[in-house]
């Protein structure tokens, strides 16, 4: 089975990718290595992919049509795992053309190209983001959705072209909401990765948001690795959304507290106002996906938290 992955050298592209290549799937990634944030980072993920033999990478950019064309013409894909898009919610008041070329544009031209080549499944990254200040806990698919910043809007706007081309095009395809992901080889500019930074590198300050106030469901990355397994090996009609998530929403000190109990250093915390982008909470339903592949032992954060720790460590050589 051939299966590609866009942004492939992302955060979550580069573990799924690296679990497939395990389990011996035949993987084609696809990733333009841009500097949102280490290059270094992405192409060290890049090199350990490369040592498989099943792994076969296209430097090139979503936005580019002809270049994604030859690339499904040359590899004859069974699954489309979509991945790439420009991440961040503050970064999205900075620089919102981004965000409409890269998650709107470049997400019409890989489900356009996966129509044209009558792709048999196709997997798609949304995010959580797209509930905005919803109140009503825990967050369901089917609840309205209420886009709070543009990095939202663009992830709301792929599950509405998810759906218009699974209706008039019979495509199968599956949106996945990630609720906070962390794990090894987590992203620099996530929260667990920024305060792990200043509390291993000389107590530096690290400014909490929200006076420490956040609530967030996060998601090991491990768990996302299972379920997208699953979900692969599974035959789905239509167009369908799933929550990923773990069902239990953490407060931001709480994890600080966490962190340092895994490190046996006490970071230096000065706690600030909130940025104005930022969602105060987010907790999701999970039992949807649990039932839909039977998936029920989710990750203790505190497991996720102690993994993460001896990474950081270890490749960062502290």
């Amino acid at each position: 089975m051939k299966i590609l992955i866009t942004g492939v050298c992302g955060f979550i592209g580069f573990n799924l990718a690296h679990f497939l290549l395990k389990k011996k799937y035949k993987v084609y990634g696809i990733d333009n290595i841009n500097d949102y944030y280490s290059t270094n980072l992405k192409i060290d993920r890049l090199k350990i992919l490369k040592k498989y033999k099943n792994f076969f990478f296209f430097k090139t950019d979503i936005r580019k049509y002809n270049n994604l064309k030859n690339i499904f013409n040359k590899t004859k894909i069974d699954i489309v795992i979509h991945l790439a898009a420009q991440a961040g919610v503050r970064y999205s008041i900075e620089e919102p053309r981004k965000y409409i070329e890269n998650n709107i544009d470049g997400f019409f031209n890989i489900i356009d190209l996966c129509n044209k080549n009558k792709i048999k499944k196709i997997i798609y990254a949304s995010s959580s983001s797209v509930y905005g200040d919803n109140k009503k806990f825990p967050l369901k698919e089917n609840q309205i959705l209420k886009p709070k910043n543009l990095y939202a809007s663009t992830k709301a706007n792929n599950e509405e072209t998810a759906d218009i081309f699974s209706r008039f095009y019979g495509l199968d395809i599956i949106g996945l909401r990630f609720f906070t992901v962390y794990g090894e080889w987590g992203r620099p500019d996530m929260f667990m990765m920024k305060y792990l930074e200043s509390n291993l590198n000389k107590n530096k300050k690290f400014y909490l948001y929200n006076y420490g106030n956040h609530i967030r469901d996060f998601t090991y990355i491990q768990d996302v690795n299972n379920i997208v397994f699953k979900l692969i090996k599974k035959k789905f009609k239509k167009h369908q959304i799933f929550n990923i998530c773990s069902n239990a929403p953490t407060k931001i000190t709480d994890v600080i507290d966490i962190i340092n109990q895994s490190t046996g250093v006490i970071g230096k915390v000065l706690r600030t106002s909130l940025q104005k982008a930022d969602i105060l909470k987010t907790h999701g339903d999970n039992k949807k996906i649990k039932k839909y592949i039977n998936y029920y032992n989710f990750y203790n954060i505190k497991n996720g938290i102690s993994n993460l720790v001896n990474w950081y460590k270890s490749y960062h050589k502290i």
